[in-house]
């Protein structure tokens, strides 16, 4: 029985292979299009280095000069000594282009339903099952969007995980004058045809070892959606803190499904922060980092994600500073003011 593989690189395009009971993952990647960088093929030059992010694997002969005793701790690998034991994903630290490994999938979806939940925020159902197979990605990573009738793509993260059905969802910010926010606005209808690229980007949740804290500003937290729905499928669930601040109340996506997922998982605890709250506001108000708790946070090592708009990120991190806080892992992808590109960045 084969593995499914995700291979990521540094300038954001994931391919998916099959792995082989037993092959070796440079291998595997050969066989289906990706010529991984290679020289020596017996574990001692390096070249094929790259760091597993999720999954199990084996490595047979690593020579102490390719990686050293504390890479190995951090799960860097040589793909050329690698055998997968499960579903994996893998990072390489250079671009796709590098393994002549082609373009990611170009695919056409239709409109099944759009919600504007507000003024600023709009749900966008799309149907993607013209493409045979499962289309794979990453809880957290984006699609590149068309807008219909434009040379125009936009881009969003996915706001549910993988399917069989290809069923797939996106929260989507709207501008006052944006090229998909007025499309959506004015010209979206039910069976409309959108084109769609994916999978992409850095941001997708790693090995799940300990506590998650989850930030989400605004619809950042379409990532957050897609990695609660996978992690909630585990039999046993970390703790998880998710803060969601939206600048109104009016803004805040999916609060049944947060709270079902409060249900599902006994060790998730979810916070709505409200910037501009009204009277009849009850909940959490200001900002994000205003709320965070150093007592709660210092207690044991953490992994946190951010997901939303630059200032909040720049916000949270000099809070994280301004605290000392050492025992923590943080991903981050900042959302652009025209949603037409991500950072995705690794500290």
């Amino acid at each position: 029985m084969g593995h499914s593989v995700a291979l990521n690189f540094a300038d954001g395009k994931t391919f998916f292979i099959s792995v082989q009971e037993d092959e070796l993952l440079l291998n595997a990647a050969i066989r289906q299009g990706i010529n991984l960088p290679l020289d020596c093929r017996e574990g001692v030059c390096g070249t094929c280095q790259g760091q597993c992010e999720t999954g199990s694997y084996e490595q047979e002969y690593v020579d102490e000069d390719a990686l050293s005793e504390r890479d190995l701790a951090e799960r860097k690998m040589l793909a050329c000594q690698t055998r997968v034991k499960s579903n994996a994903a893998f990072y390489f630290d250079h671009s796709s282009e590098m393994c002549h490994a082609g373009e990611t999938l170009k695919i056409a979806s239709k409109v099944t339903k759009l919600e504007l939940v507000s003024e600023t925020t709009a749900i966008l159902h799309v149907d993607a099952s013209a493409h045979a197979k499962q289309l794979e990605f990453l809880p957290g990573q984006y699609a590149r969007l068309q807008i219909p009738e434009t040379e125009d793509w936009r881009s969003y993260s996915f706001a549910n995980r993988p399917n069989p059905d290809n069923q797939l969802q996106f929260l989507i910010r709207l501008l006052p004058d944006g090229v998909m926010s007025n499309y959506l606005r004015e010209r979206c209808h039910v069976g409309q045809t959108i084109m769609m690229e994916a999978p992409l980007g850095s941001f997708y949740l790693r090995e799940v070892q300990r506590p998650l804290v989850f930030i989400a500003g605004g619809t950042g937290l379409s990532a957050f959606l897609g990695m609660l729905d996978n992690i909630a499928e585990q039999a046993d669930a970390p703790a998880i803190q998710l803060y969601y601040g939206v600048n109104q109340a009016t803004d805040l996506c999916e609060q049944s499904r947060l709270l079902a997922y409060a249900e599902r998982m006994p060790n998730f605890n979810y916070q709505p922060i409200v910037t501009q709250a009204s009277e009849t506001w009850t909940g959490k108000t200001g900002y994000i980092h205003q709320h965070l708790s150093r007592e709660q946070l210092v207690e044991q090592a953490f992994d946190m994600y951010l997901c939303g708009p630059p200032p909040m990120i720049e916000a949270v991190k000099s809070w994280l500073d301004e605290q000392a806080l050492s025992n923590y892992r943080l991903y981050s992808e900042k959302f652009l003011q025209s949603n037409s590109a991500r950072i995705a960045l690794e500290a």
